[in-house]
């Protein structure tokens, strides 16, 4: 890999019916202080395009408008984000590739600590962790601290090195392109960024996370595709240990855990309500995490809504798929992860 200070960097970014998030990101890349990458656009198979663009003979696409960045833009019929990911990387002229999804910002020194990242500790493969943006709503601060907290097993998505290995993610994930021609590119999968990292870390390249090098993380709008959101989670960690044996920890039985555990306190409550004590506990512990956090009384009430659905919409994922995969021996269904991850299901 070339030194830091020479790296071109490829941004790649696959985009599903998303014009006014793409819009966002793109200002955010246009106030970088460190200018050395490009930013590679993939609509996979939009039916509203992100940007206005114009066609040369050869079918190529002049994007109209951002002359301030070296940008590439492809229009491919639907496959998945993996697939769209994959095409990008294909067209990439970068020695090092970064992907975020489309519903990032990026903060003005990015590249900048990113480079300086490279210089004090060289990896292979890196991954950075997410926060809220002082413009998202209220709802969206409230996820991001549920994703994020320890209590509700978030700090193991990307943001802190606790209970697992760190595995990065494709909100805030980069690798060298020494990596892909080894490696390859992603599976269209569930978890494709786990079984990414995984693929990486097994083929002897190094990983690491990279606290400085930060993403705003829009997700979900509402409480309902945030749920529809984490179910599948819960559904692609059983795949993952369908693929590798072994790889499912203590920690990813938690949120089913708490769900069984829930239920069955509030049924119990029926008969000795002292039985919601425990329950009761860890919402307050939450709330005041969630307050000492955001400094928020509105968002951290929100916050319990959000960290409620995480784990119930997770674990339930997550005991579908183990007694469907696992227990009844039906092994894993690649098509029905393959549509259930193409763009069109926008809710996930």
């Amino acid at each position: 890999m070339k030194a830091p200070d020479q790296i071109l960097f490829s941004i790649i970014v696959p985009v599903y019916n998303r014009p006014d998030e793409v819009a966002d990101l793109l200002e955010s890349l246009e106030a970088q202080t460190d200018k050395g990458f490009e930013t590679v656009i993939v609509e996979d198979g939009s039916t509203v395009p992100c940007l206005r663009a114009g066609e040369n003979p050869d079918g190529s696409l002049i994007p109209e408008g951002h002359d301030a960045l070296r940008l590439k833009y492809f229009r491919k019929d639907n496959e998945g984000r993996s697939i769209a990911r994959n095409y990008g990387l294909d067209r990439a002229d970068g020695d090092f590739f970064i992907f975020v999804d489309s519903d990032c910002i990026l903060p003005p020194d990015y590249i900048e600590s990113l480079r300086r990242s490279l210089k004090e500790n060289p990896v292979d493969c890196f991954g950075g962790p997410d926060a809220a943006h002082d413009s998202f709503s209220r709802t969206q601060k409230a996820i991001s601290y549920s994703m994020t907290a320890f209590l509700t097993t978030g700090g193991i998505r990307g943001g802190k090195v606790s209970m697992e290995k760190f595995t990065p993610r494709t909100f805030n994930m980069g690798f060298s392109r020494e990596v892909y021609d080894r490696v390859g590119g992603f599976r269209e999968m569930f978890s494709e960024d786990i079984d990414m990292s995984t693929r990486i870390r097994l083929a002897g390249f190094s990983i690491s996370l990279y606290p400085d090098v930060y993403v705003y993380h829009k997700r979900r709008v509402d409480l309902k595709k945030f749920w529809k959101q984490v179910h599948v989670f819960g559904m692609s960690r059983i795949t993952l240990e369908l693929l590798y044996p072994g790889s499912m920890k203590l920690v990813h039985w938690l949120p089913a855990v708490f769900t069984v555990g829930a239920v069955a306190l509030i049924i119990g409550s029926f008969f000795c309500k002292w039985l919601l004590i425990p329950l009761l506990v860890y919402v307050v512990a939450l709330w005041a995490g969630a307050l000492v956090a955001t400094k928020d009384l509105d968002i951290a009430c929100r916050a319990i809504a959000a960290a409620m659905v995480q784990l119930t919409g997770y674990g339930t994922g997550f005991l579908k798929a183990w007694f469907s995969k696992i227990l009844l021996g039906k092994g894993r269904d690649i098509n029905e992860e393959i549509e259930i991850r193409k763009g069109k299901n926008e809710n996930l």
